[in-house]
């Protein structure tokens, strides 16, 4: 039958406009997608924060020179008739010379005041040389470190000389050039001095008769008087009737009352004036001008005016540091408009007392920054209006729109809270704690929660201002919504962070009390920060640490371990951590409480979320620490223990249900000598630890216990690897420590600690990803050190050791080799050198070469920088042999072992929380924006997925009668054994032993190739795409899971591991992991050579069911339907199981059928409603069953002696590869429909030893490996070539 070669093999062909995407691809969950899977779990990078003035200044004297000489004109200055007089709004000629001078000092100083009213004036009226000089060392010696500001004013006297000398008076009155500046010590540095002057050396200051004769003076200190006048001046003054000079004298109100129309327009002058400089100067310039010092803020702001009237007049006033230029700035045209409204209101407000009408001035520029916000802000310049919207959060009118829109604009990043910050947002946000309006306290939350996120340093402040207060009552508030209290609770852990006055201050506020009623909320982010909160709070802080006992807080956490939000579980982890970790003295009460702590995180051991296990491996880090020498001391009794225990036959003898796995078959390599704690992980589980935990004793004085036989259960897991005694090879298992329980000893009893802590340490350093083995090794020398300083008189009967290999994560037994000499490993026996990533990252290390299969890399700790000596030891030393000398600073610390477990050690899930808060959660995620390129990408994706589906649905129901032609084949880099095609595009997984292969099968070209990071003595046994429809990722079983983010399988370098997850029950053997994946739930389904099927979730990262196989042998294959809830399991033993997962675990298998004799190959249930499970066994039976029914309904007979089947999901088509060299290709009936024994066009060779093969999900594609190394893909008809 031909069909349209274009459309069988062309499955990423252009998409028409017209077609609608699948709705279920929309509707489809995505696995391992989160920002803790995508991201480095660490803190922001912390930005520089200018904001906040080192070197806040304060102006606290002024000198107030004026060189007047009332009545006598200047040699030097011809004036003109009539000619500006007024000076400080004084006529000097209506008064006498000398009266005038006192009045215009007095007046110059009273307008001074008005800015800076607690500084000591001092007036030099027509002083001499020596009067100025005595003043200004006075000053400048009684300021100390502050300001002094020196005005002058030589308005009586020549102008300045070329040398920039000023004129002053001698003593008898005649005028004398003199710089007694000059005379006095000049400051060490010039940066900190600012000058401010009227007009440039070779301009006169204008002369009008409207005009003050200090024009600049006046603009300096009266801006708003000048300013008005000035304007009406104007020509467009006309505008505005019946507005005199006259009339500006009787505006109405005060300056500093804003309610008022004098004190409106200064408000209105200072934001406008605030605009101008922050837009327009470079901001460490408008930092020191304008918010350093009050005064020079003040001065700098009405400069501006000045620089505006005076230019205008053909003056241009300068200043040091110069300023851009800012007199045609658009914001004066705003504060002309607010100028022309109050005005117009004057006649009538004067003449019949009408009442004053607001200017609209805020209310705009609110609108035009909300414009800013509503129109994005990408690539464009900050607002101007942020200085305006911090002036009115002064005005009760405007404070809650105004507050909203700031937090708006803070939402928008870190970048946003800098800005505002740099504005001075932070006075009046602080401010505003004080206020008791419950409508402003989700604003203040959700803006002090995005400040604190970018700068923590603002801690300090709330406490000093008791703003940690209003923090408390929000969280204390049921009324409030769980987002705030959520940020409330942010703000207060913040507050707390390493702050010992923070910790106090929240203490005494009931924080741990009102955090403990929060644990229960809904609200699974106001969990994650209860937790941590607490956690910090009681961080090296031991009143906090007892008030949580009285509150049973701990106990209260129990309930947080179980929680389905792994970063809440991660939470609850470091905040109990933190609870053990405190250094006070310990009393048995403490110890006590510590060891029921530590019981608890015991059972965290197999949880499947490596961020959890990560946080896990910190919190008993404190607990090793506080608890050293009860460490080391179990320690060396272990070694001394095991060195002359014997291991009893192996056997397997656990009860059904018990996640033993079975025995190694002979085939399987056996592995070699590693160092002990990995012995201890072999034959230990869960239960096993939380057994021996209950008898932990933890007091510093221990003496003689009896035990019962029943407080320690021993395992025969051990039994699937122990070697035979002939052999020299054996597995330490529980039965040590039950040999250790019958010793009634302080060692002993003790020794229950470490048995049980060692083994929580091994199994979390194989389980969260091989890099942590480096944690575990300085946690091994650590008990090494102490344990050489605690007990020397036992070093010596302990021989020599051979260092071994470092442990592997692996799911596998592991043995201690003895040699002929009865050398042991050590614990903690270091590693070879070599490079590694860091220890709490998921990092693969990288194949040496891209053309050759991968080889492991060695293993190197990287923790803190490479352990001590581990580089250095020779490879044959004295147990507890100190090694290589140390620095004398390690020397010279008897506990210098404190640097191998440091308890300062985290894994940065706590800053990483914070990142929540820094970045914007008000914008609308891209994937649910319509128009971002995110969601235009993930449509054409869904629409791709659609046209191959119905294109492969038209080829496979019009039947498939030949699948023999070769359309792609090429040579792997090592021997496939496992394949697996992406279901949407050109890709296709080929694995190995321990590497994969991506090719591009319709090029034919390889994409990437690289090692998968495979624990020691496992292979690659399975392959999953998850997220398949939309951002691939691709899952490997070896025992230990990983899943790979392939960048939609284009990448061109070694996927980065996103995620790890441990079935730390599962030892691989010939059956290997198996697993199923439903991405319609977010279920995984595993098993291999155990008793039982794990469920997770991989949403949860959570073990949701154990499923008892109820049989003796592996399980060979696992296929699941998620709409009926069924299991179908293949096994070893030839049975094929139906599990209902919705039924309990004794009543979950519903039907059992043991038709097949023998190893089941495949075992299928087909999606459909009433779909059929297919079996295929290796002897080459095909049976077909009923669920429903007890007996197969047909039975297809096929080749014998099958390595490899596979089951196409739509076309009803199943092929079989056998050792023999060929593949058979049938159909539902059991006709052959192909017979594929050479490879097509290659001179007619014969195919290899098949060592897997799969169909394509969708198109009638066939893939085959071979043990040639070669990988063909087969289809049903010839491409168009």
């Amino acid at each position: 039958m031909k069909m349209d070669s274009e459309l069988l093999h062309s499955p990423a062909v252009g998409l028409a406009e017209e077609e609608e995407a699948d709705m279920n691809d929309w509707k489809l969950p995505l696995a391992f997608m989160k920002k803790r899977h995508s991201e480095k779990i660490e803190g922001s990078k912390a930005l520089a924060q200018s904001w906040r003035m080192k070197d806040r200044m304060k102006t606290v004297s002024v000198a107030l020179v004026l060189c007047l000489n009332v009545g006598v004109d200047p040699p030097d200055v011809v004036k003109t008739s009539p000619c500006a007089r007024l000076e400080c709004w004084i006529d000097p000629l209506s008064m006498s010379p000398q009266k005038a001078l006192e009045t215009i000092g007095a007046n110059l100083q009273k307008q001074y005041e008005n800015w800076q009213p607690r500084a000591r004036y001092k007036q030099s009226l027509d002083p001499t040389v020596d009067e100025v000089k005595k003043l200004c060392t006075s000053l400048r010696r009684n300021a100390k470190e502050e300001r002094v500001l020196f005005h002058y004013n030589g308005h009586g006297v020549p102008r300045p000389t070329v040398n920039g000398e000023i004129w002053v008076f001698n003593k008898v009155a005649a005028i004398n050039p003199s710089h007694p500046l000059a005379q006095m010590p000049l400051p060490p540095s010039m940066k900190n001095c600012i000058q401010l002057a009227a007009c440039e050396a070779s301009e006169l200051l204008p002369m009008n008769p409207d005009l003050p004769a200090d024009l600049f003076t006046s603009c300096l200190t009266t801006p708003i008087k000048i300013a008005l006048r000035w304007f009406c001046m104007q020509k467009s003054a006309k505008l505005v009737p019946g507005v005199t000079l006259d009339l500006i004298e009787k505006i109405p109100g005060r300056l500093n009352d804003r309610r008022t129309p004098l004190g409106e327009l200064n408000w209105i002058f200072t934001a406008i004036t605030d605009t101008i400089a922050w837009n327009v100067l470079p901001r460490d310039l408008f930092q020191k001008l304008f918010r350093q010092d009050l005064l020079v803020a003040s001065l700098f702001r009405n400069f501006l005016l000045a620089e505006r009237i005076m230019r205008s007049y053909n003056c241009t006033p300068v200043s040091s540091p110069r300023l851009p230029p800012t007199y045609m700035h658009a914001m004066w045209q705003a504060w002309d408009l607010a100028v022309d409204i109050c005005l117009s209101q004057l006649p009538t407000i004067i003449e019949e007392g009408t009442a004053f009408r607001h200017s609209p001035f805020f209310a705009e520029q609110l609108t035009a920054f909300q414009v800013w916000l509503t129109m994005g802000v990408e690539n464009r310049n900050p607002p101007e209006q942020l200085p305006i919207v911090l002036q009115v959060l002064l005005s009760q009118v405007h404070r809650l729109r105004a507050l909203d829109l700031l937090g708006r604009f803070l939402d928008l990043g870190p970048w946003a809270v800098s800005l505002a910050l740099s504005v001075g947002i932070f006075p009046y946000v602080l401010k505003l704690l004080q206020s008791s309006a419950r409508e402003l306290r989700p604003l203040l939350v959700f803006i002090w929660a995005k400040i604190l996120a970018v700068d923590s340093s603002c801690q300090a402040d709330l406490v000093k201002d008791n703003g940690h207060k209003y923090f408390l009552s929000v969280l204390a508030d049921s009324y409030m919504p769980a987002e705030h209290r959520t940020m409330a609770v942010f703000i207060l852990a913040v507050i707390v962070n390493s702050y010992n006055t923070g910790q106090e201050a929240c203490l005494q506020g009931n924080l741990i009390a009102n955090c403990l009623e929060q644990l229960s909320d809904p609200h699974p982010l106001l969990r994650q920060w209860v937790a941590i909160c607490l956690g910090r709070i009681w961080q090296n802080f031991d009143p906090a640490r007892w008030c949580g006992v009285r509150d049973s807080a701990h106990e209260k956490l129990y309930t947080l371990l179980s929680d389905p939000i792994p970063e809440v579980r991660c939470a609850a982890v470091f905040a109990l951590g933190t609870f053990v970790g405190n250094s006070a003295e310990r009393t048995d009460h403490s110890t006590t409480i510590d060891h029921n702590v530590a019981m608890m995180l015991a059972q965290l051991i197999n949880d499947g979320s490596p961020v959890v296990r990560k946080e896990l491996v910190v919190a008993l880090s404190h607990l090793v620490v506080q608890y050293e020498s009860n460490f080391c001391t179990v320690a060396l009794q272990f070694i001394e223990e095991e060195k002359n225990y014997t291991v009893p036959s192996p056997a397997n003898t656990a009860e059904p249900g018990n996640l033993t796995p079975v025995r190694d078959s002979p085939a399987i390599p056996r592995l070699r000598s590693v160092n002990s704690y990995t012995n201890i992980r072999a034959a230990t589980t869960a239960r096993n630890l939380n057994k021996s935990l209950q008898n932990l004793n933890l007091n510093e004085e221990g003496g003689p216990a009896a035990f019962s036989p029943g407080n320690l259960s021993t395992s025969s897991s051990a039994s699937s690897t122990l070697g035979s005694p002939d052999n020299d090879e054996y597995i330490l298992s529980f039965e040590t420590i039950d040999k250790m329980r019958r010793v009634s000893s302080y060692s002993s009893l003790n020794s229950l600690i470490g048995n049980s802590c060692l083994v929580s340490i091994q199994i979390l350093g194989i389980a969260s990803n091989p890099d942590l083995l480096k944690q575990r090794f300085n946690a091994q020398f650590f008990c090494q050190q102490a344990t050489m300083n605690a007990r020397p008189q036992r070093i010596l009967d302990s021989g020599s050791l051979t260092q071994s290999a470092p442990a592997s994560p692996t799911s596998k037994g592991t043995h201690i080799h003895q040699n002929k000499s009865k050398k042991k490993c050590l614990i903690g026996s270091p590693p070879m050198p070599s490079t590694s990533s860091s220890s709490l990252t998921n990092e693969v290390p990288k194949p040496p070469t891209r053309e050759q299969p991968a080889t492991r890399p060695p293993y190197t700790p990287t923790l803190g920088g490479q352990a001590p000596h581990s580089h250095q030891f020779p490879r044959t030393r004295k147990m507890f042999d100190k090694g290589p000398e140390q620095a004398a600073e390690d020397g010279d610390e008897p506990g210098g072992h404190r640097n191998y477990i440091s308890p300062a050690l985290q894994t940065g899930l706590c800053d990483w929380s914070a990142k929540y808060f820094a970045q914007p959660v008000m914008k609308i995620p891209e994937e649910h924006d319509l128009e971002s390129q995110v969601r235009m990408e993930r449509q054409w994706r869904f629409l791709r997925n659609t046209r191959v589906r119905r294109q492969s649905r038209g080829i496979t129901q019009r039947g498939v009668s030949r699948l023999d032609d070769q359309i792609f084949i090429n040579r792997n880099p090592g021997v496939p054994s496992v394949v697996k095609f992406h279901p949407f595009n050109t890709c296709i997984a080929v694995a190995d032993k321990d590497s994969i292969c991506f090719w591009d099968w319709e090029k034919g070209e390889r994409l990437d190739y690289f090692y998968n990071g495979n624990p020691r003595y496992t292979r690659i046994t399975a392959m999953e795409y998850l997220n398949g429809h939309d951002c691939s990722l691709l899952l490997t079983a070896t025992g230990l899971k990983r899943i790979h983010n392939n960048e939609r399988l284009k990448c061109s370098r070694p996927p980065a591991l996103r995620k790890s997850q441990r079935d730390s029950f599962v030892a691989a053997t010939s059956a290997g992991m198996v697993v199923d994946w439903e991405q319609e739930t977010g279920l995984l389904m595993t098993s291999g050579d155990v008793r039982v099927i794990r469920i997770w979730d991989t949403d949860r990262e959570m073990k949701v069911q154990d499923i008892p196989t109820g049989a003796d042998s592996c399980v060979t294959s696992l296929s699941c339907d998620s709409q009926r809830s069924l299991i179908v399991a293949g096994l070893g033993d030839g049975s094929v199981r139906v599990f209902d997962r919705r039924m309990g675990p004794n009543e979950c298998r519903v039907m059992t059928y043991r038709e097949h004799g023998a190893w089941v190959v495949k075992a299928h249930l087909q999606k459909e409603t009433d779909g059929h499970i297919i079996s295929v066994s290796v002897n080459g039976d095909v049976r077909f069953f009923e669920p429903r029914s007890p007996d197969s309904i047909n039975v297809l007979q096929t080749v014998k002696g099958l390595t490899a089947l596979d089951i196409h999901p739509q076309a009803n088509l199943f092929a079989c590869g056998s050792m023999n060299q060929f593949i058979a290709v049938y159909n539902a009936n059991g006709d052959v429909i192909s017979n594929i024994k050479y490879y097509d066009g290659f001179m007619g060779q014969r195919i290899g030893a098949i060592s897997c093969l799969a169909f394509h999900p969708y198109w009638p594609h066939l893939a085959v490996g071979s043990n040639d190394y070669y990988m063909s893909i087969y289809s049903a008809e010839k491409r168009l070539r």
